[in-house]
């Protein structure tokens, strides 16, 4: 099917050649919550239950080691000057950003899936099984992610930044998409009850939210999400 959303042009694109502190510093919570959530039932626990100890060692430890990726530059968004600035050029894919961006996908992929198939459980059966499913799991799912990382297989992760100017939008994307039908399922997880009705409230808000934000997201209407053609020059993170 043929695009007719909004797209951008590479040459009309502001040209930025140093990142200034604070764009680099906005950019490092990102980082640090994409780490954070790697450990998918322990972070699986801190929404069920609240901060515990093991939940502020593991924060700990991802602010000290993304604290020092980002003083050597070893971040996305947090380097003093942008890596890609011409969007189509078949540059190496460095290997900081094939590890963030894989872990990226981690997050988003990986929680959407399992509570997608949590609320389908429960949908069905009237039975909330969410932290076994979280527990069996994870670990898989998450193998396979990185796996797909490894191989080069998922946007940004590859082994060339020839098209950044479309797998970018595929990632914000997704960002968006995932982001806001996590927030509305979390806010109705915690509002209403456990029960078969409730299951199937949350389960069609899930999907209408992912399904309204990612045909937004398609359309171009969201930041970050319209396809760069090809151009001069562009800035990317």
């Amino acid at each position: 099917m043929r695009y007719s959303g909004k797209i951008e042009y590479a040459n009309e694109r502001k040209i930025r050649q140093y990142n200034k502190p604070l764009y680099r510093l906005a950019h490092w919570p990102i980082w640090i919550w994409v780490f954070f959530l790697a450990p998918g039932p322990l972070t699986f626990s801190l929404f069920d239950r609240g901060f515990h100890w093991l939940n502020w060692a593991w924060l700990a430890v991802v602010l000290l080691g993304t604290g020092i990726a980002g003083l050597y530059a070893q971040l996305p968004g947090v380097e003093p000057r942008p890596y890609i600035l011409r969007f189509d050029e078949d540059r190496p894919n460095p290997l900081y950003r094939k590890v963030c961006y894989t872990f990226a996908w981690n997050a988003v992929l990986n929680f959407a899936l399992l509570n997608m198939a949590g609320l389908v459980y429960a949908a069905v059966t009237g039975l909330w099984r969410l932290k076994q499913i979280y527990n069996y799991g994870y670990s898989p799912l998450c193998a396979i992610i990185l796996f797909l990382g490894i191989l080069g297989k998922l946007p940004r992760a590859g082994p060339s930044t020839k098209g950044e100017g479309i797998e970018r939008r595929y990632f914000y994307g997704s960002v968006w998409a995932v982001t806001v039908a996590q927030t509305v399922l979390l806010i109705l997880w915690k509002t209403l009850p456990e029960t078969r009705t409730a299951g199937l409230i949350k389960l069609a808000a899930f999907v209408f939210a992912l399904t309204l934000m990612g045909t937004l997201a398609g359309r171009g209407l969201l930041p970050r999400t319209r396809p760069i053609l090809p151009g001069e020059l562009m800035i990317s993170d």
